[in-house]
């Protein structure tokens, strides 16, 4: 146990040792483009764009023309979370893996907290992002747009962003890549399934299901395929965690094309979030439970 908290306090000061170089060499940049007495030269612009090392974006017009197979199908278009089995059904668990030792604590004090109707872990409630997996379980409709080269998606829910690599790169460095709550996607296509690896998904504050946690260990493979001539969306969850728990935890879902709907605009406002019951704000402004009056 001492040596995995060392392990995480390394990683999680690396992590941020990266994140604040890449803001500090972006402030330079800004502060001399801010001191430059004229117009920014041509060099001192391109120097103010961050860049991927030797490859092209997802939306350059080069990348997207290139030639590519086909693909076996397009999510482009708004989807919800099917809910016809039930609340609990979409949820990632159970079944569960085998939990180690503390993980397994976590997941026992998460079922007390929601037997008890108490919020446990609130980091959603505290304005966190919701982060891959969870923002997949949110009653919220999730926004795709399919393009040769990337699958953009929008959730209703705080306008979560996410981004699936189609266009053959490879993953990111792991001594400099700044991790993310949705982390880094790239996918591939093997057949008529579309597989998604997602990985270097920021662990802080975020949790699956009841409060069980992720480490820098993290990984999920998606397998996405098409039902019902594309009006259901069928994910297949494959995640890893050795620092959590043994082997993989598979969850399967399904989610409902939506024609008749958009995405609009959301912003996570924690003052707001003293006003909704269930949030640990919300909770600590009200009486004893099932009342709906706020304590005075």
């Amino acid at each position: 146990m001492e040596r995995a908290t060392e392990v995480h306090a390394f990683r999680r000061g690396r992590r941020l040792a990266a994140a604040l170089a890449a803001g500090l060499c972006l402030l330079s940049q800004q502060a001399q483009a801010q001191r430059a007495p004229g117009p920014l030269s041509a060099d001192a612009l391109d120097k103010l764009v961050p860049k991927h090392p030797g490859y092209l974006g997802a939306l350059a017009p080069e990348n997207l023309k290139k030639p590519r197979p086909k693909p076996a199908f397009d999510v482009t278009g708004t989807w919800f979370v099917d809910l016809s089995q039930g609340f609990n059904k979409f949820m990632f668990g159970p079944p569960y893996p085998k939990f180690k030792e503390q993980a397994q604590k976590d997941y026992e004090e998460g079922q007390k907290a929601a037997a008890e109707r108490r919020p446990y872990r609130d980091a959603i409630g505290q304005c966190f992002p919701a982060g891959m997996p969870m923002i997949m379980t949110r009653v919220w409709p999730h926004a795709f747009i399919q393009l040769p080269t990337a699958i953009y998606m929008v959730s209703g829910f705080t306008n979560a962003f996410r981004v699936i690599y189609l266009d053959g790169r490879s993953f990111s460095d792991p001594d400099t890549v700044i991790h993310t709550y949705n982390g880094e996607s790239i996918g591939h296509w093997e057949g008529k399934t579309l597989v998604v690896q997602t990985k270097y998904i920021e662990p802080e504050n975020h949790f699956i299901d009841t409060g069980i946690p992720i480490s820098d260990d993290f990984e999920i493979t998606e397998r996405i395929t098409m039902l019902d001539g594309g009006k259901r969306m069928q994910v297949e969850y494959i995640m890893t965690d050795p620092q959590n728990w043994e082997g993989e935890w598979r969850n399967t879902k399904q989610f409902t094309r939506q024609d008749y709907t958009d995405i609009g605009e959301v912003e996570c406002v924690l003052a707001n979030n003293s006003h909704l019951p269930g949030t640990e704000l919300g909770n600590s402004k009200v009486g004893e439970a099932g009342s709906t009056e706020p304590k005075r």
